[in-house]
């Protein structure tokens, strides 16, 4: 066998694109630095006292006070299931919030655990309202209620304010997806009263893919740790199992994964050390800027985006009230090929704007600004080259408003 020209490929070196579509985004530099740092060994004291200050760091911005908040290594989905998987067993009824393609995501992984699975559902473009949830748990007595708090592919934000509440009232668990919002938007774990909330690093948090936070209330806990079954090979003299069914996956198993980020230190799994330096300095700089100025960067960096969009004399996706600050749909004019559009704007002006997915696909694109890209510069810079490239196709619009209509929802915003 010819051995491989090493050189074959090259080195990596990737175009520098302006990530302006629902995620991934462009990371934060700090973030791009801290995971260059040497790696260190998993129960290196160094290393687990990051860990401790990776729990600490990611509680304000959960809105939490919970102890077990944490990572799981893998990108945002990998929390999802090891959450599901580890709190609903074969059989249990589940309430899904669905009100886009996450929502139905939800349904996805529920189904393949066994779960008897109910939804209520809104058309995409808009939210659920809390009374058909209230109405939906009275009626189907769920053990764990589901929902996405920020929907990209609809660019909806569901309100949670009262949900928890709800849940419990009826000995459901609440479940929460915040992956699109963790950073961006207020997330309160707490006052929600939300039992496990997970998210990802690459939207408002801007950092890469592959960390996923995770935080879980003590009531799960005391659930997850009632399925605890210690695998065979790492079980210690003091293992203490639950009486409840094992936990059908290993790597997604809560329960393992919290005794690891205990002082019990677990030998569970490897730590991913380069995304724990980067959810570390993604909390970091979150926690430097302070959450109430970030929250109002994104409000403004969103409220830019529509109002230019507008200006352009495109039409918005969905409803004003419960859009997320983040993401904005809207309509591809008719007659205008929507690729052709991301493409141009790909090749000529190193900008990534989004497509969309089911009902929606071929109907809109989803612009997004956060996390480090939630910045004026970059809003204007993207509205502006979305004009060029729908002049150059021969779309008929108002030249020159759409910036000045952005710089001043920019400055309105709150």
């Amino acid at each position: 066998m010819t051995p491989l020209d090493p050189t074959l490929f090259g080195e990596i070196d990737p175009p520098q694109r302006l990530l302006m579509g629902p995620g991934p985004v462009n990371a934060h530099p700090r973030v791009l630095r801290a995971m260059s740092a040497d790696l260190l060994g998993q129960f290196d004291p160094e290393m687990t006292g990051f860990m401790n200050q990776v729990m600490a760091l990611y509680r304000p911005v959960f809105g939490t006070w919970n102890q077990w908040t944490m990572l799981i290594d893998g990108t945002a989905r990998a929390a999802i299931e090891a959450s599901l998987v580890s709190l609903v067993e074969s059989g249990d009824t589940v309430l899904v919030v669905n009100f886009g393609r996450f929502g139905l995501l939800l349904t996805e992984i529920l189904s393949r655990l066994g779960a008897k699975i109910e939804q209520v559902s809104a058309p995409w473009g808009e939210v659920v309202p809390m009374e058909a949830i209230a109405a939906a748990i009275e009626r189907f007595g769920p053990k764990v209620v589901a929902t996405v708090h920020g929907d990209t592919s609809t660019t909806m934000a569901q309100p949670l304010e009262g949900l928890g509440a709800l849940c419990k009232a009826a000995g459901a668990y609440l479940y929460v997806d915040a992956c699109a919002t963790l950073g961006g938007m207020e997330i309160a774990a707490d006052r929600w009263g939300a039992d496990v909330v997970t998210a990802g690093l690459q939207k408002c948090l801007g950092g890469p893919s592959g960390s996923a936070p995770i935080t879980v209330s003590d009531r799960a806990a005391e659930r997850i740790f009632a399925r605890r079954h210690v695998e065979q090979g790492i079980r210690r003299a003091d293992t203490v199992d639950g009486v409840g069914p094992r936990i059908p996956s290993n790597y997604f198993d809560l329960a393992m994964i919290m005794d690891y980020w205990s002082d019990k230190r677990l030998n569970h799994h490897t730590e991913a050390t380069s995304m724990l330096y980067a959810a570390r300095e993604c909390a970091r700089v979150a926690l430097g800027e302070g959450l109430e100025a970030r929250f109002a960067r994104h409000r403004k960096a969103g409220a830019a985006m529509t109002a230019g969009l507008r200006a352009m004399g495109l039409t918005v996706f969905g409803d004003d009230a419960h859009r997320m600050t983040n993401v904005t749909g809207v309509y591809i004019p008719e007659g205008v090929d929507g690729e052709a559009i991301r493409a141009m704007m790909r090749d000529h002006f190193e900008i990534e704007i989004g497509t969309a997915f089911g009902p929606l696909q071929g109907k809109i694109w989803r612009l997004g600004a956060m996390g480090y890209n939630a910045m004026k510069h970059k809003v204007l810079l993207t509205l502006g080259a979305l004009e060029a490239c729908l002049k150059a196709h021969g779309f008929s619009l108002p030249l020159g408003e759409a910036v000045p209509a952005a710089l001043l929802a920019w400055e309105a915003a709150a």
